[in-house]
């Protein structure tokens, strides 16, 4: 739930500081949290963890 939340965030452009503040959490976590969504997506960055979301229709348009 976390990681598809900050997926959210990310295909709203924000940054690692910004989803952190919006969450509650450091920036830190959100990278952890980022790490594991590219993996898990066996993809090299945010803007193609976006598309392949999409594309698996994990996210929302």
């Amino acid at each position: 739930a976390r990681e598809k939340e900050i997926l959210r965030w990310i295909h709203l452009g924000k940054s690692n500081f910004e989803i952190g503040t919006i969450l509650g959490i450091s920036p830190l976590t959100v990278k952890n949290h980022v790490q594991k969504i590219l993996r898990k997506l066996n993809v090299q960055n945010r803007t193609h963890a976006v598309g392949r979301a999409l594309e698996l229709r994990i996210l929302d348009v």
